[in-house]
């Protein structure tokens, strides 16, 4: 069960996933590989500006700003793509980037062992930080919409936090799908896009932990 805080914008859509096997013993099948592909086919319409500036302004909403390095997960994924870069980690964050690339939302996926107590979502007060890498780069997330757990904030719709991340070892997932009411369905519409693509992948996944 996740507490989700008041937001006038706040559009969101969990998924909690049991994986047959660890993620590291999990294939990527070449129907997934061709997801990573920029110009896959999707039920998706491409993004105009309105839809960009809806997605930001959801992020801006608490004093965050969405620019630079700290812009929405889904404009990094979708650049990085176009140069042929999409990046491969496994199948359940493959699955997490395609539905974030395609759908044109902000999409996290987080290890459910990794996180400790009980979960809310709600803007982190000013000053919050987090490391984001494995070489130990932080975020500042003043004001951005964030998962937290019992130590903190822990993934967000910019950049997730390092101990939240999958491994080779993760057997459950948690995903969040960041949609904004600004953009009707969009999300509902990602979240059962990528509910669908764990289904094919051999996980049992439900709306809630």
């Amino acid at each position: 069960m996740i507490v989700i805080e008041d937001h006038p914008l706040l559009d969101l859509y969990t998924t909690c996933a049991l994986w047959p096997e660890p993620l590291g013993a999990v294939p990527t099948p070449p129907w997934l590989s061709s997801l990573c592909d920029r110009s896959a086919q999707t039920p998706f319409s491409q993004p105009d500006d309105a839809h960009k500036v809806a997605i930001r302004d959801l992020l801006r909403h608490g004093g965050f700003k969405p620019a630079g390095r700290s812009k929405p997960c889904w404009e990094y994924i979708r650049r990085v793509a176009e140069k042929g870069n999409f990046p491969r980690i496994n199948p359940a964050v493959d699955a997490t980037n395609a539905a974030c690339m395609h759908g044109a939302v902000p999409v996290s996926t987080v290890d459910l062992d990794r996180l400790t107590g009980a979960l809310r979502v709600g803007i982190a007060p000013a000053g919050s930080r987090y490391v984001f890498n494995a070489s130990g780069q932080e975020i500042d997330l003043s004001g951005l919409l964030c998962l937290f757990d019992a130590e903190g904030p822990c993934a967000n719709s910019v950049k997730d936090a390092q101990r939240a991340k999958t491994t080779e070892e993760t057997t459950r997932t948690l995903t969040l799908v960041w949609g904004t009411v600004a953009l009707p369905d969009r999300a509902a519409s990602v979240s059962a896009w990528y509910r669908d693509l764990l289904c094919r992948l051999g996980a049992v996944v439900s709306e809630t932990a």
